[in-house]
C-alpha cells in the first residue's frame, strides 16, 4: 500500500528536531574519533524517519576523502569490544539481504562528514529500541549473503528513546 505525503510534512518533523528515538554513534578504537546520531522520528503514516549525522569518518579504501560505508541496524544493542555483540543485521522477516529491515542506505562521506535523511516503511519504532546502528568501513556491495559484504564494524550506537 503506498501513502501520499508531501515532503513539507517530512521537513517539518525534521525542523522540528523531536525524535521519539537517537543512537549516539561513538568510532571504535581503530577510530576513536569518529561520532554522530541516527534519530528516528515517527510520521503520520506507517514506518519512520531517519536522520544520520556523523563526523570524522575515516577515508575511503583507496584513500579517497569522499568515500560509501555500510550503515545498518543490527539484532542487538551491544557495543562492547569491537562491537561483536551487535549480532547480524536485523531481519525478524528471515530474508535475504538487501531486504533486512535493518538494511538501510548507504553513507556518503564527504571529507569525513555524512548527513542523509531517508524514509523508511519497514520498521517501526518499538521495533528498533535496543539495538545497534552499526556502521562498517566498506561500503555494502548489495548483494553477499548475509550482510552485504561490508566489513569491519567502525562505529556503534544503542537505539534508546528520547527524553522529551
Amino acid at each position: 500500500m503506498l501513502y501520499h505525503t508531501s515532503n513539507r510534512t517530512l521537513l517539518n518533523i525534521l525542523n522540528r528536531n523531536q525524535p521519539q528515538a537517537i543512537a549516539q554513534i561513538q568510532g571504535s578504537g581503530a577510530y576513536p574519533t569518529l561520532s554522530g546520531a541516527v534519530k528516528f522520528y515517527n510520521v503520520p503514516y506507517r514506518g519512520i524517519l531517519v536522520e544520520a549525522e556523523l563526523f570524522r569518518l575515516p577515508a575511503g579504501a583507496q584513500g579517497d576523502e569522499d568515500s560509501f560505508f555500510g550503515f545498518h541496524i543490527h539484532e542487538n544493542g551491544d557495543c562492547s569490544g569491537a562491537f561483536e555483540n551487535s549480532g547480524g543485521h536485523y531481519n525478524p522477516e528471515n530474508t535475504e539481504h538487501p531486504f533486512h529491515a535493518g538494511d538501510m542506505p548507504p553513507l556518503m562521506s564527504n571529507n569525513g562528514y555524512a548527513w542523509t535523511a531517508f524514509f523508511d516503511s519497514r520498521i517501526s519504532i518499538p521495533d528498533i529500541l535496543n539495538k545497534s546502528v552499526i556502521i562498517h568501513r566498506m561500503p555494502d556491495d548489495f548483494t553477499t549473503q548475509p550482510s552485504g559484504n561490508a566489513g569491519e564494524k567502525i562505529a556503534c550506537g544503542i537505539i534508546m528513546l528520547t527524553e522529551m
